[in-house]
């Protein structure tokens, strides 16, 4: 009788283990998608790749960017990425060094330091600062929403 409850006990524990192993790998595929939905939305912009932003931030998209006063929405979004494209602006390097991200069930809160490097009319600069992103699991994909940046460093 002892053997058969350690037994017992052992096959529940490693039904346990193994559980929480699925859990933690499926939400590391789950980071893996969100982190490439969230670089696809910055290069895209870069890229004045207006059709990319249309797919990945919706019309009800916030946008509060640090140091500006207005907040921007999906057509704002869209033509400053074709303004900085047309103007000649092209994105060197971009670095998240440091990334958290929180779920809550089919939304995601990306918190992030950002490093970028960029050539606008042959002057290049360099920035880093933070962001805080929001993303929504719908239609089998990621979406963004919204974000708000801090002010530059």
């Amino acid at each position: 009788m002892m053997l058969k409850c350690r037994n017992v006990t052992i096959v529940a524990a490693f039904v346990l283990f193994t559980l929480s192993n699925v859990k933690s790998f499926a939400q590391k595929q789950g980071d893996d998608q969100l982190l490439h939905a969230r670089e696809t939305v910055w290069r895209a912009w870069f890229a004045g790749d207006v059709k990319t932003l249309q797919e990945l931030v919706p019309p009800e998209a916030i946008v509060m960017s640090g140091g500006e006063d207005k907040w921007k929405n999906q057509a704002d979004v869209l033509r400053t990425a074709a303004e900085f494209h047309e103007k000649g602006g092209k994105l060197l390097r971009l670095e998240f060094p440091r990334t958290e991200v929180q779920h809550f069930g089919d939304v995601a809160i990306v918190w992030s330091s950002y490093t970028l490097e960029l050539d606008v009319d042959g002057k290049r600069s360099s920035t880093s600062s933070r962001v805080t992103e929001i993303f929504v699991w719908q239609n089998g994909r990621w979406t963004n929403p919204g974000w708000h940046t801090d002010p530059e460093k």
